[in-house]
C-alpha cells in the first residue's frame, strides 16, 4: 500500500477542503448540511416526542429490544452504551431477521428503519407480532409507517427536515434522541431537558470548530482526514463511547468508502495485541485513532495510555484524541461530530461523493432479483 503516494494525491486537493464551492462539486447530495445541522435534528426530536402521548404501559416492561440495520440502528446502539449504568432493563439491539426467543408481551420491541421498508426490521416486526410483544416504531414512512397505523402502534414518523443528504446515517440526531426520548416517556430514561440544551449548545460550539471555513492548520478533524489517507484505521474507546465509535466506522465506511473498524477497551487487550506483529505491513496499514476521556473508570483511563504505547512499540502510528466535554451525553456528541467532519473531509480528499452507496444498492438489487 503505497500511503505516501495516496497522500501526496491528497495533498494537492487540500485547499478544496477549505473551499465550500470546491466541495460541493462532490459532495452533490449535501451530505455537509446533514452534518452542520445536527443540533437542529436533535432540538426538533425532542420537541416533537414531548408532544407525544404514549399508550404503551412502561409497568409491564422487563427488557427492551431494538430491531435496525445500518444507519437505524447507530441511535440505539449509542443509547445502549451510553446508559447501561442507567438502565434499569436489559437492552438489546437485534440486527437480523429473527428475535430472541425470550421477546414476549413483556418486552417492548422498538423497530427502528429510517426509511420504513428495511426487509430485515420488517420482518423481525412481524415476530414481535407474533410474540405478541409492545411495539413502538420509529421511522420516515414506508411499510412501519403503515403498520403502525393499521394497528394503533405508539410510533415517532420522523420528518427529516434538517436531514438534507436523506441518508439514515446522517440521522443521527433524529435516531438517538428518537430512542432517549421516547424511553423517556416511559420512565425507563431520566434525562432533563437541561442537559439536551447542554448537549445542543455545545454541538453549535463544535460545528464552529471543524467547519469548511476553518483551515487545515486550525481544524482537527482536517488534519485527522489527512493522516487516515491511504491507510485501514481502526478506532479504539471504552465504556460510554462504544456505540459512538461504532458510528465512526459506520460513517467511514459509507461516507468515505473506507474501510475501517472500532475495537473496545479492556477487551482489545486480551488478544488484539498480539495481532499486531503481522503481517509485516501492519505498520503501513494500520493508523490507530484512541478516545480518552477522564469519565473512564481509572482502569480504562491507565489501559488506553499503555495500549497506545504497545501500538508505537508494534511501528504503528496512532493518535490520541482526549474527549473534553464534562459529561458522558456531551462527550458521545463530541465525538460524533468530530466523526462526522472527519470522514466527510476525507471522502473529499479521496474525491468520492460521500452520498451514493453502490455496492450496498447493488447487493440489495442482486438479492431483490434472487427472490
Amino acid at each position: 500500500m503505497d500511503t505516501t503516494s495516496d497522500k501526496q494525491k491528497a495533498q494537492s486537493q487540500l485547499t478544496d477542503l477549505d473551499s465550500l464551492e470546491a466541495i460541493q462539486k462532490i459532495d452533490r447530495s449535501n451530505v455537509l448540511g446533514s452534518i452542520q445541522a445536527l443540533a437542529n435534528q436533535i432540538e426538533d426530536t425532542w420537541e416533537q416526542i414531548s408532544k407525544l402521548k404514549l399508550t404503551i404501559n412502561s409497568e409491564k416492561i422487563k427488557q427492551v429490544v431494538v430491531t435496525g440495520m445500518g444507519g437505524s440502528a447507530l441511535g440505539p446502539d449509542i443509547v445502549r452504551t451510553l446508559f447501561k449504568q442507567q438502565l434499569s432493563v436489559p437492552f438489546e439491539i437485534v440486527n437480523d431477521y429473527t428475535l430472541p426467543a425470550y421477546v414476549g408481551p413483556e418486552t417492548l420491541v422498538i423497530a427502528s428503519s429510517y426509511s420504513g421498508t428495511t426487509e430485515e426490521t420488517v420482518a423481525a416486526l412481524e415476530s414481535a407480532q407474533k410474540k405478541q410483544a409492545q411495539i413502538l416504531i420509529i421511522t420516515t414512512g414506508g411499510i412501519l409507517a403503515n403498520q403502525a397505523k393499521q394497528h394503533n402502534y405508539d410510533h415517532y414518523i420522523i420528518k427529516p427536515n434538517h436531514n438534507p443528504s436523506n441518508q439514515p446515517r446522517m440521522a443521527l440526531g433524529y435516531s438517538t434522541l428518537a430512542v432517549m426520548a421516547l424511553m423517556r416517556q416511559l420512565n425507563l430514561l431520566s434525562i432533563s431537558e437541561e442537559e439536551i440544551n447542554s448537549v445542543i449548545a455545545s454541538v453549535r460550539l463544535m460545528n464552529q470548530q471543524f467547519d469548511v471555513e476553518i483551515p487545515q492548520q486550525n481544524n482537527q478533524a482536517k488534519q485527522l482526514a489527512f493522516q487516515i489517507i491511504g491507510r485501514i484505521p481502526v478506532f479504539v474507546a471504552a465504556e460510554h463511547l462504544e456505540g459512538a465509535v461504532h458510528v465512526w466506522q459506520n460513517q467511514f465506511n459509507e461516507n468515505s468508502k473506507t474501510y475501517a473498524e472500532y475495537r473496545v477497551i479492556p477487551e482489545l487487550n486480551h488478544h488484539l495485541m498480539e495481532g499486531l506483529r503481522f503481517p509485516m505491513t501492519n505498520d503501513h496499514t494500520f493508523y490507530f485513532v484512541l478516545f480518552q476521556s477522564e469519565l473512564y473508570h481509572p482502569r480504562n483511563q491507565k489501559r488506553v495510555r499503555i495500549t497506545q504505547q504497545v501500538i508505537e512499540q508494534a511501528g504503528i502510528e496512532s493518535e490520541m484524541i482526549k474527549l473534553t466535554s464534562q459529561s458522558p451525553l456531551e462527550q458521545v456528541f463530541e465525538m460524533l461530530v468530530l466523526g462526522s467532519y472527519t470522514n466527510f473531509y476525507l471522502a473529499i480528499l479521496q474525491g468520492v461523493d460521500p452520498t451514493p452507496i453502490e455496492t450496498v444498492d447493488f447487493f440489495k438489487e442482486q438479492l431483490q432479483q434472487e427472490g
